[in-house]
C-alpha cells in the first residue's frame, strides 16, 4: 500500500506501491491513475484506500492532469467541481491539504518547506526534466514564502539509470540541458538518470536536505512501470502539511 513514508518536522511524504487494492490485471492492484483504461469504481476505491492509509480525507487530496510540461497549479483547496487543471507540479500554502503526482518510471518529487507552510509535488519525466518543472515548482514554492534552504525534498520509486534507455541523440539533447541525468545501461547502451538530474537541479537551486528512493521501478515488481509492462496502473507520491 504505502511503500514508503515519513515525516519531518510535521511535512508528511508517502510513496505507493501496486499492492492492497482492488484492480483487476493488468492494473492490479492498487492503480491510482484515472486515465489507464482500469474501471473508474476500482480507482476510486483504491484513492480511497491509498488516503484513509496515510490518514488524510480522500476528498481533499489534490491531484493534476498530468501532461508532461512545466507548468504549476496553486491550490489552495480541493478542486471540487472546478476542472482538473492540466500541470505537472501543484503548489498549496494550505497546511492539511494533500498534493498528489501520478507516476509508472517518471521521477515523482515530494518538496515541504515546514516552516513557511508550504509544499509541492511535481511529476518529473523526461520532458518535464528538460522543461524545468522542479525548478519551476521551487519558484512558486519561494513566492509563497518559502526558502529553498529550508525545502525538504523527497524523491521516489522511479526507472533507474541503468534501465531507462534511449536513442543516442536524446539523451546528447537531454545532458546538454542537464548533465547530470547522463547515463549507460547495465548492458552498455545510451540512457538516462531522470532521478539524478532532478536532484542536481535541486542542489542548484539551494535545496540541501534531500532522499532519493533505492527502486527502481522497471526492475521491482512491486512498483507499476509503463517501460516494462506498456499497460499498467500508477503509483501515486503524496504530500501535506499538519
Amino acid at each position: 500500500m504505502i511503500g514508503q513514508r515519513d515525516t519531518v518536522n510535521g511535512a508528511h511524504f508517502g510513496f505507493t506501491d501496486r499492492w492492497g487494492g482492488v484492480s483487476a490485471v493488468p492494473y492490479e492492484e492498487l492503480n491510482l491513475g484515472g486515465a489507464v483504461g482500469d474501471d473508474p469504481g476500482a480507482v476510486t476505491a483504491n484513492r480511497e484506500l491509498a488516503a484513509k492509509s496515510l490518514g488524510v480525507d480522500p476528498a481533499r487530496v489534490v491531484w493534476m492532469n498530468q501532461v508532461h510540461g512545466a507548468d504549476v497549479a496553486v491550490a489552495d483547496a480541493p478542486w471540487g467541481d472546478r476542472p482538473v487543471p492540466r500541470a505537472d507540479a501543484v503548489v498549496t500554502a494550505e497546511r492539511g491539504l494533500p498534493l498528489a503526482v501520478l507516476t509508472a518510471d517518471c521521477v515523482p518529487v515530494l518538496l515541504a518547506d515546514p516552516v513557511a507552510g508550504v509544499v509541492a509535488a511535481a511529476h518529473a519525466g523526461r520532458p518535464g526534466l528538460v522543461a524545468g518543472v522542479v525548478p519551476a515548482a521551487v519558484r512558486a514554492m519561494t513566492g509563497l514564502g518559502a526558502d529553498p534552504a529550508r525545502i525538504v525534498a523527497r524523491t521516489g520509486p522511479a526507472v533507474c539509470g541503468r534501465c531507462y534507455e534511449v536513442p543516442e541523440e536524446m539523451r546528447a539533447d537531454v545532458s546538454a540541458v542537464v548533465p547530470a541525468a547522463y547515463a549507460e545501461t547495465s548492458w552498455g547502451t545510451p540512457a538516462l538518470d531522470v532521478s539524478a538530474g532532478v536532484h542536481a537541479q535541486l542542489e542548484r537551486l539551494g535545496v540541501r536536505e534531500r532522499t532519493q528512493s533505492p527502486v527502481c521501478t522497471r526492475e521491482s515488481t512491486d512498483h507499476f512501470s509503463y517501460r516494462r509492462d506498456r499497460t499498467t496502473g500508477r503509483l501515486a507520491g503524496y504530500v501535506w502539511l499538519d
